[in-house]
């Protein structure tokens, strides 16, 4: 009861003062008619509250969303699945289904009576321009008097969850030096102008077993160097995507950073079903997370459904530098391919791109202008400045060994991948 009088609309509150007005100025002035309707005003929304404070539902939802995963701009459709397990008939109800505005208007629906054994379905779209991870629900019921003097408010627990993923484009085969996907009994050898032996060593770390120093490729290098551990093959791909807010201009889904995530998303799909076991890092998790991830999480192969979720939920990262970003153990078997989706890059960034590919990757990276993507009085300020560091990014990584495509607003990716390599004549 208290509830339902927490609930007076309005138009309730309007009746009962209106009633209680009356009911003093027919004590005042003697009339008892106007006394009489001052009762009935003031008593009609208590009565209202009583009637819906009575009403028991046992209203049952059952929610169903086709399908839970799509790309930006594609609907998927919400169903609801509304039945009535009591005894008791209620009169107005309003039903709200909370979802991000993101997703669209939020769908009301209107029920006049619900009866015993009641029981309806009712379905709406929704669609997102933008990639996350959106809830939707849970579902408000308002129940509500006839007269719309009481409105009463419960809201169910249960919700789902829709993954809206970035765009994944096909992508053409290209040779990229590092195309050798599949695994294998035999470890493909890089020959190092020292000669094959140099091949199955690499750098110590902390921890490595002693009685592994190859003491000969030691003295010749002036480091303490490691006999690799034999182990089957198998091509691995590290992908980085730079979600650096400092990296990327532009709002919305038409912004590099949306482009750059789309790229990550279409390069990791395709080195995937080419074979690679694939790794990715940068965009998908904050700077505290990668440093209290362990080694084997941090290298853990990525799935084709994994990679499009890390990839719908990366965020702009508000650091300075790509180094913290890069620090993570390596895994015994380096990589033979890394990619990196870039902004402009200071020297420090370039020289941290540098120790992260090892020397027997091959290096392929996306440097995107932002300065296309800025607009107004944002790109007379910056446009310079910005390109001039895309430059020097683009000549320093080219100068260290890197494959690397400029890219500008409007840039098609198949078009741009097609440019990295020589086309093998087959179209993935």
């Amino acid at each position: 009861m208290r509830q339902a009088l927490r609930g007076l609309t309005t138009r309730g509150r309007a009746f009962v003062a209106a009633g209680i007005t009356a009911s003093l100025c027919a004590l005042l002035l003697g009339q008892k008619d106007l006394l009489r309707v001052g009762i009935l005003l003031a008593a009609l929304p208590v009565v209202a509250a009583l009637v819906v404070g009575r009403t028991r539902l046992r209203l049952q939802v059952r929610r169903s969303l086709a399908p839970d995963q799509v790309p930006v701009g594609t609907q998927a459709t919400v169903e609801l699945t509304l039945s009535n397990q009591g005894r008791m008939p209620a009169g107005l109800l309003l039903l709200e289904d909370r979802i991000p505005y993101v997703l669209g208007h939020r769908p009301r629906f209107v029920v006049d009576r619900v009866s015993p054994n009641w029981r309806r379905t009712v379905t709406y779209p929704v669609k997102s321009d933008v990639r996350g991870l959106f809830q939707v629900g849970p579902l408000m019921l308002t129940v509500a008097d006839p007269f719309g003097l009481v409105e009463t408010s419960r809201t169910f627990t249960r919700s789902q969850h829709l993954l809206v993923t970035p765009r994944v484009f096909k992508l053409p085969e290209v040779r990229l030096g590092a195309d050798r996907a599949g695994a294998g009994e035999n470890r493909p050898r890089a020959i190092a102008s020292a000669g094959e032996e140099d091949a199955t060593v690499r750098e110590y770390r902390d921890g490595d077993d002693l009685r592994r120093v190859h003491w000969r490729s030691t003295a010749r290098r002036g480091e303490l160097m490691v006999r690799r551990e034999e182990q089957p093959w198998q091509s691995r791909c590290a992908l980085f995507l730079d979600a650096r807010t400092i990296s990327h201009h532009g709002h919305g889904p038409s912004s590099s950073l949306e482009w750059a995530v789309s790229a990550a998303a279409s390069v990791g799909i395709d080195r995937i079903r080419r074979g690679y076991v694939t790794t990715m890092l940068g965009g998908p998790t904050t700077l505290s997370a990668i440093t209290h991830r362990t080694s084997a999480a941090v290298h853990q192969p990525l799935s084709q459904q994994e990679l499009l979720t890390e990839c719908a939920t990366v965020e702009e990262h508000r650091y300075a530098e790509i180094g913290p970003l890069l620090t993570v153990d390596r895994h015994p078997q380096e990589p033979s391919l890394v990619i990196a989706i870039l902004g402009a890059c200071s020297t420090d960034d370039v020289i941290a791109l540098n120790r992260w590919r090892t020397s027997q990757a091959t290096g392929v990276a996306l440097v995107l202008d932002a300065a296309s993507w800025a607009v107004g009085a944002e790109a007379t300020e910056k446009a310079a400045r910005l390109s001039a560091a895309t430059d020097a990014t683009e000549n320093e990584l080219r100068r260290n060994g890197w494959r690397v495509a400029r890219v500008r607003r409007g840039d098609h990716l198949p078009t741009v991948w097609s440019g990295l390599g020589l086309r093998s004549g087959r179209i993935a």
